[in-house]
């Protein structure tokens, strides 16, 4: 079985009172409670898409009935799922990772391997300007790094740069589960000589890791729609012998595109339906446009 590669426009996703009640009986009830406590919609929107994609892949490729899942978080925020149901190779050896940011939420899965995903939209800098910003956020690249960054052309292409950089390198420490704690200058990224385009994955990006490049992580990169920028990082998953780790031979898989039917077509409701869930939501503000430069597990 193939790895799983799952995107859902969050952005361009107006809820009917129906569609969000039974989305919210649709996810347990602490992850429902979370969820409403977001201040903005848009910020509860692309949560409730992620918790859907999570356990449409877990009904779907694992095997295990929707009413059976569950889905806990790691120390660090990593979901993972609890208890599995069900002991059928189908359900052995899965990692699996979500991000949401910008116009969409991202899953990606495999079997036998460890994955981190993560996606970024191209933003101009909110309150400061492009060399600010950079200057900020120093710390977070090698000089190599920051050579290509600044080296890219314009402002623009400089910010395009970085987020594509600040992507992998969320893929990678999402992956391995260690959160802020991971001093970002240890894992030095060498990018794929190929443009990166929408409806093209690239695979040959590599890492070094303490200077040493590490020969056991693959990196895919993909955009999404406009100025969204995707790395999925894949590696050895040590707490799983039982699975054969697939061979990265074949062509990269693709980004595809599920709408809310395909989100909730296997879904079985929870609980009965809270109308003020939907009174909640409406009251909710609209987000302003900004960047979040934190892992999102």
């Amino acid at each position: 079985m193939g790895g799983v590669r799952w995107a859902f426009r969050c952005g361009s996703w107006t809820p009917t009172r129906s569609e969000w009640l039974l989305a919210a009986r649709c996810v347990q009830h602490e992850e429902k409670e979370r969820i409403g406590q977001f201040m903005f919609a848009k910020d509860a929107k692309s949560a409730m898409a992620g918790r859907l994609l999570l356990r449409r892949l877990v009904c779907d490729r694992m095997g295990v009935p929707w009413a059976d899942i569950r889905l806990e978080r790691s120390p660090r925020g990593k979901p993972y799922l609890a208890s599995p149901a069900c002991s059928s190779p189908e359900s052995v050896g899965w990692s699996f990772n979500i991000s949401h940011q910008g116009d969409y939420a991202v899953l990606a899965a495999e079997q036998g391997l460890q994955v981190g995903v993560d996606v970024m939209k191209t933003n101009m800098p909110g309150s400061s300007s492009v060399p600010e910003f950079f200057r900020i956020m120093t710390r977070q690249f090698t000089e190599y790094e920051w050579s290509v960054i600044r080296g890219a052309g314009s402002e623009w292409e400089q910010l395009t740069m970085f987020y594509r950089h600040w992507a992998l390198k969320e893929s990678f420490i999402k992956a391995i589960g260690t959160g802020l704690g991971f001093n970002l200058q240890r894992a030095e990224f060498h990018l794929s000589p190929e443009p990166i385009a929408e409806g093209k994955v690239c695979r040959r990006t590599t890492m070094h890791l303490d200077e040493e490049e590490e020969e056991v992580w693959t990196f895919e990169e993909s955009v999404l729609g406009k100025d969204h920028h995707v790395a999925v990082a894949m590696g050895p998953n040590h707490t799983v012998r039982s699975v054969t780790p697939p061979a990265l031979t074949s062509p990269p898989p693709s980004f595809t595109f599920l709408s809310f039917s395909d989100l909730i077509s296997m879904a079985t409701p929870l609980f009965e339906e809270d109308s003020a869930y939907w009174e909640s939501f409406q009251n909710k503000a609209e987000a302003p446009e900004r960047q979040r430069l934190t892992p999102i597990v």
